[in-house]
């Protein structure tokens, strides 16, 4: 459980002053939360995006102090990084003096410095060393508040009663029986039925019996009897909301989703903390506890006099203050700065090997060759390994985009029920496209799946059935058995004949897209397709935001990207994150599609933008665990496209291969590497038991905006989000703004995502994949009575439990445009602006025409 240092001796006065609403003090405790999406749409979420308005490094000493999470790596890893060269140490004693120039130092220059040298290198004194003094009247007083649960070691009951109920409340229909009173909202349905709760002594259930109806009263009450003070609830509250991260987090989003911000908090707060005053009533209130000093404590004093040049003589002469200034300035050093200046160091030495590998290359540097076909990839790290052996392969050009194509959409796929927002998280859509079929196509399909669907909904319930499931295992054990045993010892043959015939039974007729204008969703309210206007703007403004509004090649081919794999949970987070956690095809079908119309050409051709007749659009998608294209939709295509088009299928056979033995190169193998990468990498898509599938976007570490003759031929490491930019074609910025508030914050929320998830994984992870327990078709658990967990799996990040694979740098943004453009963005952007002065993302700019390299530390620009 959580805990929260907060300052003693505020006068009754000025408590008054700050009495706020219990509904704006959950708003303020929420930012140190995000929002979880259902792990079926799993979304890259940036773990603290609530708390960008302070900067990184006082949010890593506010939750390490108040709550014991460590943002920064153990020094054991830095260490680790330094021995395999990923660590310069120039670039450690750089950071250090500029941190010293930069801080208020309590003690001379020398004195400090010496002792910030030795913590650098140091995690505990010589034997010996801790002297033997009273520390209480040396270490600053300060006053800690604990939820009275973990006072009390209550903490592990109340998460498993808050963990039941929310899988109750929040199940996606995967439960038998449904929770009655769903439709009273989350604290109406436990009041009600709480009190039946077998789980509960009599006493406890007579307590939520005489309690509050409202949630709101709920809640303010059991905050006056468990003794909370006024100026302490915003704290306690911050404390309950990170005590279960992941479920705070998967109400949160149902919360926003409904449009109702703080109502479905309000009501887990209310249920947390009923059930925390139900089981400590007998014990409250309780008598408010001082921090104990500890050994930590005389460490800090150690520290000053191991390695400060000061003898205890010395140290007891100094007055009270400079005693506490000096105490304050080691203890934060030690848990913060030290590893923030290893951080900067190991973030400075990736960005100067990153800087060595991109060679700025003039316009008339750039090759003059007329592509033979022109690939548009989402700006996703794997696609850049692919995209590189496919160049390498022929006259082929990629651009990278963000995956949704700029279409801000919804779609609803043939015969679907629900619709899916196929854009980032941060845009709303704004159109919804269907998919439609002829009736005497679409009626064999339709028996074909209702019959598979049938026989799968049959066995869940003969399964789920009290009477029916004594009979199953002998009706579909030998089955079963087979298969799990084909699987098992031919994983490779046995994935690939189970991976056919389910496409086979789920394979779609020819269908058609809804691209103008049909009216208007009736449940949504969104317009169905698009006007002529909207369709040419939208293909308009991709183009151009990447550069390419000349020299189109005949064939230009629209890659959206999936990942394939088996068993696994978290299938949608290899997936796009630009398309809402689900495959890029759709987009790449409908942005297509768009392109090859001919009123849309015309209104291009009206606004300066020529697509020549023989140029034909394609959709394709990017397989990421195979390095493969496969063919969404190819249109009758004009001779020259035809020719390019059989050019591009001989060449990617190699670049595959090509792209699959760099992979499999860095994933870990039993034995020797495979001989034939490609077969590898399928049978890791299609086998049950594979943990690893692929790295997905592990390594990732910069966001590039520019133009591809600045990394082409470059390797990478696919490590670099690569989005195409011409700043020529942007003159006003729009075009650059834009990038930067979609694409580039997806980016950073995965780049943060897969940060927090290594540095912090027992809190932001997700654990090891192999114990986890999918629960209400909404998220996984460890057990039945865990957290939700929200973040990665450990596997996703680590080769084994002791070393990573992913190196938790924030990511690096490099834009390739004059330094009057990246000053206009920062003007304008305020978001972006304080992203950069707080240090949650770094900034660099290449210009165009010196290729001068520049810093943008604090918004500002350095050499």
């Amino acid at each position: 459980m959580s805990k929260t240092v907060v300052s003693a001796g505020r006068t009754s006065a000025e408590r008054k002053k700050d009495v706020r609403p219990l509904t704006s003090l959950i708003s303020e405790a929420a930012k140190v939360i995000a929002p979880l999406w259902p792990i079926s749409a799993f979304i890259a979420r940036h773990p603290w995006m609530g708390l960008e308005e302070e900067p990184f490094v006082h949010v890593a000493d506010r939750l390490q102090e108040m709550h014991g999470i460590d943002l920064y790596p153990p020094m054991a890893v830095f260490h680790a990084a330094l021995a395999k060269g990923d660590i310069d140490l120039a670039f450690v004693e750089r950071r250090l003096q500029r941190w010293l120039d930069a801080t208020a130092l309590p003690a001379p220059r020398h004195e400090a410095e010496r002792l910030c040298r030795a913590l650098l290198w140091n995690d505990a004194l010589p034997d010996g060393a801790l002297p033997d003094v009273e520390l209480e009247s040396l270490v600053p007083r300060r006053r800690c508040v604990f939820p009275v649960s973990a006072r009390l070691q209550l903490t592990q009951r109340l998460d498993q009663q808050t963990a039941k109920w929310c899988k109750l409340f929040y199940d996606r229909g995967e439960a038998v029986w449904a929770l009655p009173h769903r439709e009273q909202g989350f604290y109406a349905a436990w009041r009600r039925l709480a009190p039946e709760d077998p789980s509960l002594s009599k006493d406890e259930r007579k307590r939520i019996c005489e309690w509050p109806e409202r949630a709101e009263e709920a809640l303010q009450q059991a905050l006056n009897k468990l003794g909370v003070r006024t100026e302490d609830v915003q704290a306690y509250l911050e404390a309950h909301l990170l005590a279960l991260p992941g479920w705070a987090g998967m109400v949160l989003w149902q919360s926003r989703r409904s449009g109702d911000e703080i109502g479905g908090l309000l009501d887990y707060l209310a249920v947390r903390l009923s059930i925390e005053w139900v089981f400590a009533a007998l014990h409250v209130p309780l008598e408010e506890e001082e921090k104990k000093e500890d050994r930590a404590a005389a460490f800090l004093l150690a520290a000053w006099i191991q390695w400060g040049g000061m003898t205890l003589d010395e140290w007891q002469r100094l007055s009270l203050s400079d005693r506490q200034a000096r105490l304050m300035f080691v203890d934060r050093f030690w848990r913060i700065d030290r590893r923030h200046l290893w951080l900067g160091a190991w973030e400075d030495t990736y960005e100067a090997k990153l800087k060595e590998a991109i060679c700025p290359v003039r316009p008339d540097d750039a090759s003059q060759e007329q592509a033979a076909a022109q690939l548009l990839f989402c700006i996703d790290v794997r696609s850049e390994p692919f995209r590189r052996q496919i160049e390498a392969a022929g006259p082929f050009e990629t651009y990278g985009c963000a995956g949704f194509f700029g279409l801000p959409i919804q779609t609803r796929v043939l015969d679907g029920h629900d619709a899916h927002p196929s854009c980032p998280a941060i845009v709303a859509p704004q159109h919804e496209i269907k998919e439609t079929a002829a009736p005497e196509v679409a009626e064999p399909y339709r028996r074909r799946r209702d019959l598979v669907r049938f026989v799968g909904r049959t066995f869940k319930k003969v399964k789920q059935h009290l009477l029916a499931s004594l009979l199953l295992p002998e009706m579909s054990g030998p089955w079963l058995g087979l298969h799990t045993l084909a699987r098992s010892a031919a994983p490779a043959w046995a994935g690939s004949a189970v991976h056919e015939a389910s496409a086979a039974a789920e394979q779609k007729p020819k269908t058609t897209l809804s691209l103008d204008c049909q009216g208007h969703d009736e449940t949504t309210g969104l317009p169905i397709g698009l006007t002529k206007e909207e369709q040419a703007q939208y293909v308009k403004q991709l183009l151009v935001n990447i550069g390419l509004t000349s020299s189109f090649a005949p064939l230009v081919v629209v890659c959206g990207h999936e990942s394939e794999t088996a068993n696994n949970p978290y299938a949608s987070a290899l997936d796009c994150g630009a398309c809402g956690g689900a495959a890029g095809a759709f987009n790449a079908r409908v942005f297509a599609a768009l392109a090859n119309l001919p009123h849309v050409r015309a209104q291009l051709e009206k606004e300066g933008v020529v697509i020549p007749d023989e140029t034909v659009f394609i959709a394709a998608e990017h397989i990421t665990t195979v390095d493969e294209l496969q063919w969404v939709e190819v249109p009758p295509l004009s001779g020259a496209a035809a020719q390019a088009f059989e050019r591009l299928q001989q060449a990617l056979r190699e670049a595959g291969r090509r792209a699959n033995e760099e992979r499999m190169a860095k994933l870990s193998h039993v034995g020797r590497l495979p001989r034939d990468p490609v077969a590898e990498a399928r049978r890791r898509a299609v086998d049950w038991s594979e943990i690893r599938p692929e790295w997905g976007l592990a390594g990732n570490a910069a966001f590039l905006i520019g133009r591809r003759a600045l990394t082409k031929g470059a390797h990478l490491d696919g490590r670099v989000f690569l989005h195409s930019y011409d700043w020529r074609e942007d003159p006003s910025g729009e075009a650059l703004a834009g990038i930067i508030a979609g694409p580039a914050t997806v980016g950073q929320w995965i780049n943060l995502q897969y940060y927090a998830s290594t540095v912090a994984p027992h809190y932001y992870g997700s654990g090891d994949k192999t114990t986890q327990t999918v629960t209400g078709g909404i998220g996984v658990m460890q057990g039945n009575g865990s957290d939700l967990l929200a973040g990665l799996p450990w596997q996703s990040v680590a080769v084994s439990d002791g070393e990573w694979f992913h190196a938790p740098l924030r990511l690096l943004v490099i834009i390739e445009a004059p330094s009057s453009s990246i000053e206009r963005l920062l003007d304008t952007d305020e978001a972006f602006r304080r992203k950069v002065q707080n240090g949650w993302l770094r900034l660099a700019s290449i210009d165009p025409d010196s290729g001068e390299w520049l810093n943008w530390e604090a918004a500002r620009p350095c050499i």
